[in-house]
């Protein structure tokens, strides 16, 4: 079978989107370790599978990623935060200075593959809750570092 033509993963015997599912639902049962990382997850798959980027070019998940990185959870959640009181209907103008300014350094997918895709974070497909932050750490490395 063919590798994932986006991220390079083997897909056999889950495709990427297929994992993607699972970890979604996983993240949106908000407990430990997947809840508190869904964003940085998201972002991660986003980053990795171009095709899927929202409107925004993936500057907010390339500025939740940089948060998560340089400064952990409470980093990349004060920067959630920030976005979201932005986007209030209360609050007009543009989104967050950090946000706009964070934008990938290009549009096109970077053309080496991936050290870390959502198949290793997924381990046997089941995103197993042992070192699932450690291995969201080096997805989320090996995604910035493939982009830089």
């Amino acid at each position: 079978m063919e590798p994932c033509a986006e991220c390079g993963a083997p897909m056999d015997p889950r495709s990427c989107d297929e994992l993607f599912q699972t970890l979604l639902a996983l993240g949106h049962a908000r407990q430990a370790p997947w809840g508190p990382l869904h964003g940085v997850s998201v972002s991660c798959f986003l980053l990795q599978h171009p095709s899927q980027l929202p409107a925004d070019d993936g500057a907010m998940a390339w500025a939740l990623l940089h948060a998560y990185l340089e400064g952990g959870l409470d980093e990349a959640n004060q920067l959630v935060g920030r976005a979201r009181r932005g986007n209030s209907h209360r609050v007009q103008g543009t989104p967050a200075q950090a946000v706009r300014d964070a934008a990938p350094p290009h549009r096109d997918a970077p053309h080496a593959r991936f050290s870390v895709t959502i198949h290793d974070v997924a381990v046997d497909g089941s995103f197993p809750s042992a070192e699932f932050t450690e291995r969201v750490k080096a997805w989320a490395a090996a995604t910035v570092e493939a982009w830089s």
